[in-house]
């Protein structure tokens, strides 16, 4: 099964409301899906890079043209999944945009076999209990009534980001609100250092699941450090780039919980590998998002629901970021989503939809 082109497509999805970080402030999803066309079937991957480098280095220009000029072209001609990753790895870095492409030629080829992404990667579950990860708001007040929304709807975890001036006083008042029933864990995005322990001590009195990403991305050292000041688990994100990475945490007793984000790592495949190395010391692993739309959603689904994603994850219902999605919408039911059972993604972009959000288009012939 040859590739015959691929196309790079932009749009933009409007968010229902906008996401607050440490980091910054989204109101529109700026996103490239990717398209792999074989004469046999096509596939679809979606690039989690934002707009802006502020997540990590990456960004959805840099995304398209590190595709265009390098990762397209070293492309082996065969749709074959596996061997996307070593004809990609000369090139350094730029996990994001490799990850889209992976995830769409393994899309093309799942939907040639007539298996599925969560049969194909380990799936042991047909459906997954879904947490929502809501944003920096404008007061306590306004949190606590997102929150109760949320929770209304089903939600089974909630997941608070935080930062500095914007961290107890918070996390204290959904807990006094909502109680000790509620799944609660926070995410700091790196916003704080070392200095600050004895402060993040203090949300030891919360009996949160885990405080993610408290410390920079590229300092393991401070977060084993950490990690013996607090009682909340330290879980990381941005720091887990590869199973190596994953590896190195673990030894160095940085964190007892990985958040395992397929584009950040560089792909489903590498994504399954650190999930199986984290099941194999007793560390638990969860699913993060990146503001996906369906497509993304798809395939974040089906890697949750392998064993070792023994916490729920930011697998939220499509209407969580947007008010139509361009794939037919999760519905959160029960507090969980139903994992697609379909061939590859299990999901259809829907045509109409995807041309209106369309921003711009470029076919790269193979």
């Amino acid at each position: 099964m040859e590739i015959t082109g691929i196309e790079l497509r932009r749009i933009a999805m409007p968010l229902v409301a906008p996401f607050r970080t440490s980091f910054g402030t989204e109101t529109t999803r700026d996103v490239l899906l990717v398209r792999v066309v074989t004469p046999e079937a096509e596939g679809w991957g979606e690039c989690v890079a934002m707009s802006e480098p502020l997540y990590s280095s990456e960004y959805a220009d840099g995304a398209a043209d590190v595709m265009r000029r390098f990762l397209i072209p070293a492309l082996p001609r065969t749709a074959d999944p596996q061997a996307v990753g070593p004809a990609l790895a000369p090139i350094r870095g730029h996990r994001m945009a490799k990850a889209a492409l992976e995830a769409a030629v393994l899309d093309a080829s799942l939907r040639v076999t007539g298996e599925s992404f969560g049969r194909f990667l380990g799936a042991t579950r047909d459906r997954v209990p879904c947490g929502v990860s809501i944003g920096i708001t404008g007061s306590v007040a306004e949190l606590l009534d997102t929150v109760e929304g949320y929770v209304e709807e089903g939600y089974v975890r909630v997941k608070l980001k935080i930062g500095p001036g914007w961290d107890v006083a918070p996390v204290r008042a959904v807990r006094e609100r909502f109680g000790e029933d509620l799944l609660l864990q926070v995410d700091a995005n790196a916003a704080y250092t070392l200095a600050d322990a004895r402060h993040l001590a203090r949300l030891d009195a919360f009996d949160l699941l885990l405080i993610e990403q408290p410390l920079a991305d590229d300092d393991l050292v401070q977060h084993a450090r950490l990690a013996r000041t607090l009682r909340t688990p330290i879980c990381l994100d941005e720091s887990i780039e590869s199973a190596a990475h994953a590896a190195a945490a673990i030894t160095l007793g940085a964190c007892s919980v990985v958040n395992i984000k397929p584009g950040r790592v560089g792909g489903y495949l590498e994504a399954r590998r650190i999930h199986d190395l984290c099941r194999a010391h007793g560390v638990a692993v969860w699913c993060g998002g990146m503001l996906e739309t369906g497509i993304g959603r798809a395939a974040n689904v089906a890697l949750a629901a392998l064993p070792g994603f023994t916490l729920p994850g930011d697998t939220s219902a499509s209407r969580r970021y947007f008010g139509t999605d361009v794939t037919p919408p999760f519905e959160l039911s029960g507090g969980h989503l139903d994992v697609p059972a379909g061939p590859g993604l299990g999901v259809e972009p829907i045509s109409e939809v995807l041309n209106e959000v369309t921003t711009a288009t470029e076919w790269i012939s193979f």
